[in-house]
């Protein structure tokens, strides 16, 4: 027994129970701090994870995990956290635009991994049979249930000690800037009260969310707010195709539906900022929902929204949030990631794919093999060089596509509702199953992204010329200067909505 006493593990356990000393401390158990806990724990690391409240959280957003991310949290070792939580398996997407409507499945995937597109076989052989190639699965759940699973096994595992206190600020060398842990607030079981704690590392990663109180401190940044998500859970509501996200698009309506539980489907509202539907005066956000969203839902599902309405309360909310991500060479011994780092609108649903990705990457270049010591502030150093770049091959992709989607969606102005119009006809005409690809965090090259992007924006100029020089018989040739003008300004709107965001996010 006095082997296993004075073994590693043992020595590592004390000192992170007793002493509150590991090699990594882990601020936030959400869905990016367990996952790094987790990876770096994986890899024989002792580490502190920080958690300000242990209950389950219940949020709106992060219940739908793209093909990608499942593939990630599979690397991870975590897939069984999708067990036991009462998931639904996800197929890919149908739209539902003015009226008409299509469907569309992620592509199959080849026998090592790549994605099938276009043209390409859809059959593999095996033992001589023919059958058709596997589709990927993204997966919708109830976002603290999943959380419970990941910190349930962060809890179980040996080189992780979990702790619920409130960090309240980072600690610093007397003689140097390298942060060296975090100063907390732990409440005493006993008497309630909250007291003075400290936690230390020889790396600190702080994933303290979208609301992070050490963005400021260590990024500088802010993140841009063009709306919010309001949320309603529907029960046992009917919305075929089953196992596939909804998008329903009409004017002055943006709404995201999906099966989160065998009985609930959740509502995403887009609301944007300061719109005069949902002033007070207009009725509210309730009265923006009723006035324009639910005129566009398909009949069967009116009388669910209406249902979730009935309690007269207003509907939670979350910002929907764009925050670029910034190269972290700066700070030594201290990282901020997750969605206190990096953020997207969630309308595609990629957040979570974003952090599991995220963690994998971050793990692999923080390998013993490559950093042996975390205390090494210049290999830490060169390893976050590297993720930041390295990452951009899946991030720059989701991030973009998600805020050039919320544009064209949301369209506010006739450029953009020209946009939007070539996007649903891009789709009708079968273009999906690179975009799908990128969309599910499959497919990862982000110059696919632009030459689709631009070729819907083509596409939309085509449909527009061809629509101003027919609206009136004998007239085409007169309008045909007018239409031209027309297509330069739909480009120019479309260099707008990608170029910023697509140079921000790649550099």
């Amino acid at each position: 027994m006095a082997g296993v006493a004075d073994s590693p593990a043992a020595r590592n356990l004390e000192r992170r129970e007793k002493h509150h000393e590991a090699d990594v401390v882990v601020v936030g158990a959400g869905v990016f701090g367990c996952a790094i806990a987790f990876a770096l724990a994986n890899q024989g690391r002792s580490v502190l994870l920080l958690e300000r409240w242990m209950h389950e959280p219940d949020r709106i957003v992060g219940e739908l995990l793209q093909p990608g991310g499942v593939a990630s949290l599979k690397k991870l070792g975590l897939e069984h956290c999708l067990e036991d939580i009462d998931a639904i398996t996800c197929y890919g997407y149908h739209v539902l635009y003015r009226g008409e409507e299509i469907t569309f499945a992620y592509p199959p995937l080849k026998g090592d991994g790549g994605v099938v597109v276009g043209a390409g076989s859809r059959t593999e052989v095996a033992n001589g049979h023919t059958k058709p190639l596997p589709r990927p699965e993204g997966r919708s759940f109830h976002h603290g249930r999943l959380i419970m699973q990941l910190r349930k096994s962060c809890m179980a595992h040996p080189n992780i000690s979990v702790f619920e206190t409130e960090v309240t600020a980072t600690i610093k060398g007397q003689h140097g800037d390298a942060v060296l842990g975090v100063q907390t607030r732990t409440k005493d079981p006993a008497t309630g009260t909250k007291t003075p704690d400290c936690f230390f590392g020889q790396l600190t990663i702080i994933a303290d969310g979208y609301a992070s109180t050490f963005r400021k401190e260590l990024l500088g940044t802010t993140p841009v707010v063009r709306s919010k998500f309001y949320a309603l859970e529907l029960i046992d509501c009917p919305f075929p195709p089953a196992n596939h996200g909804h998008v329903v698009i009409d004017d002055q309506c943006l709404a995201l539906l999906y099966q989160i539980g065998t009985h609930e489907t959740r509502a995403l509202i887009d609301v944007p900022v300061d719109h005069p539907g949902a002033a007070p005066a207009a009725g509210g956000v309730r009265g923006y929902i009723t006035n324009y969203v639910v005129p566009a839902l398909p009949p069967h599902v009116q009388p669910s929204v209406h249902a979730a309405l009935a309690d007269g309360k207003i509907p939670r909310s979350m910002p929907n949030s764009w925050l670029p991500s910034q190269k972290q060479t700066r700070h030594a011994g201290v990282i901020l990631l997750g969605d206190a780092h990096n953020m997207r609108h969630p309308l595609t649903g990629g957040g979570m794919t974003v952090a599991f990705n995220d963690a994998l990457l971050l793990s692999s270049l923080l390998d013993p093999a490559r950093v042996p010591s975390l205390t090494d502030h210049a290999a830490v150093g060169r390893a976050m060089s590297a993720f930041h770049w390295r990452r951009k091959s899946l991030t720059g992709i989701v991030n973009v596509l998600a805020q050039a989607l919320y544009s064209l969606f949301a369209a506010d102005d006739w450029q953009l509702r020209a946009l939007q119009r070539g996007c649903f006809a891009y789709f009708q005409r079968g273009w999906t199953d690179e975009p799908v690809a990128m969309l599910g965090g499959l497919l990862r090259r982000p110059l696919t992204l632009a030459y689709h992007f631009f070729s819907v924006a083509f596409l939309a100029i085509w449909l527009n010329v061809v629509d101003v020089c027919t609206r009136w018989n004998g007239l085409g040739v007169v309008l045909l200067p007018a239409a031209l003008v027309q297509a330069v300004l739909i480009l120019w709107k479309a260099c707008v909505v990608f170029l910023p965001v697509f140079a921000a996010e790649l550099r």
